[in-house]
């Protein structure tokens, strides 16, 4: 059994993200997770976790630049604010997406089998990994191109997702009447293992859906759904 990436997905993925390795093993390294180093008996620090905590402090930089460069009249505390949202779980795991990260993972059987593949923290760690490993190979200016193409593209949109809940609560309390409710529509999986699918409810009208791993991130799904539905029928 061949062990480590496939160089075809290598290629593949390198295309996609829009950076070629000079050093292969920085890629392989960066969608190792501890899972499979433990399982293969990879030795210490040859999963992902280091360069996750170095891509974490590029990324800050690079999304702190953009913001203050930006929006040169929003103060100091909005500003942390929005950072924060840009560079959450949630918000990184949806930048994933577009990129289908997940299929590039190296994986543990056990954490195979259990769904890591779509789990929001290994995707958005290893889209952290990443960036540091395109740092290490590439130097800052590499690793900040990467962050301006996959994260903060769209920009308007990640923000509509990462504050969605608190926005369409402000929007149905100043333009709809009723209630906002979020229904649990099914559950299904293991204790370890769980699916939610999650509508929001206005005024007792279905709109959005949304699933995730917990109710809270099925919620968050179900309330940018709706906002884009709303926004849809707007025009």
């Amino acid at each position: 059994m061949e062990l480590g990436m496939n160089k075809k997905l290598q290629r593949e993925f390198e295309e996609k993200i829009g950076y070629h390795f000079q050093d292969e093993r920085l890629l392989e390294q960066a969608l190792t997770h501890s899972s499979y180093a433990n399982e293969y008996h990879w030795g210490k620090h040859l999963d992902n976790e280091r360069l996750e905590f170095l891509g974490d402090a590029a990324l800050e930089i690079v999304v702190s630049e953009f913001l203050y460069r930006k929006y040169p009249k929003r103060p100091e505390g909005e500003l942390t604010r929005m950072r924060a949202s840009m560079v959450c779980e949630s918000t990184l795991a949806l930048c994933t997406k577009e990129l289908d990260l997940g299929k590039y993972l190296l994986l543990g059987k056990g954490e195979e089998q259990t769904g890591g593949r779509g789990r929001k923290s290994i995707l958005s760690d290893a889209l952290e990994a990443v960036i540091g490993a395109v740092y290490l190979d590439g130097g800052f200016a590499s690793a900040k191109e990467l962050v301006l193409r996959v994260v903060l593209n769209d920009i308007e949109h990640k923000q509509l997702f990462s504050d969605s809940k608190t926005i369409l609560q402000e929007l149905v309390q100043g333009q709809y009447g009723g209630d906002l409710v979020y229904r649990l529509v099914s559950e299904e999986g293991p204790d370890h293992d769980k699916k939610f699918l999650v509508e929001a409810r206005i005024a007792n009208v279905a709109y959005g859906q949304g699933t995730g791993r917990t109710k809270k991130s099925a919620e968050q799904e179900a309330a940018y759904a709706t906002l884009l539905q709303l926004d849809r029928q707007k025009k």
